[in-house]
Order: structure tokens, then sequence, then C-alpha cells
């Protein structure tokens, strides 16, 4: 047995890798099927010299995506 605490923390560590590779799975792969930061509502403005994109849509959509699956997993 680990000394106090460094048990929970190994397993916080994994998840949290597991988590990032997850998400770096949806996001390799998943580019061809979802495109984040191409959604309608997002505002791309594009002018002779100058381009401005910001992804309010995809920012909303993702806030709420990571708060139900953040909730799923602190609820004790």
């Amino acid at each position: 047995m680990l000394p106090d605490g460094t048990d929970s923390f190994g397993k916080t560590i994994m998840l949290i890798g597991l988590v990032l590779v997850v998400i770096g799975a949806v996001w390799h792969f998943g580019a061809k099927f979802i495109n984040l930061g191409r959604l309608p509502g997002d505002i791309h403005i594009q002018k002779e010299n100058f381009s401005f994109h910001f992804p309010i849509v995809t920012s909303i959509v993702l806030s709420i995506v990571l708060t139900i699956i953040l909730n799923l997993f602190t609820r004790r």
C-alpha cells in the first residue's frame, strides 16, 4: 500500500491521461465528421488583408459537453 493520498493521485493522473487520449483521438479522427470551428453561428470576417475568426457557437457547444462530462465524473 502506498502512503496517504498517493493511490488516489495516481488514479487521477491515469484518468487525466485517458481523457487526453480520447480527446486526441476525437480531434484527429473526428475532424472529418465533426466540423468544430466551422459551425453555423461562428463569426468569420475576411477582408483584403485581414481575417478574423471567433468560434462562439463552437465554444458554447464544447462548454456544454465538457460540463456534462465533468458532472458525470465528479458526482459522488
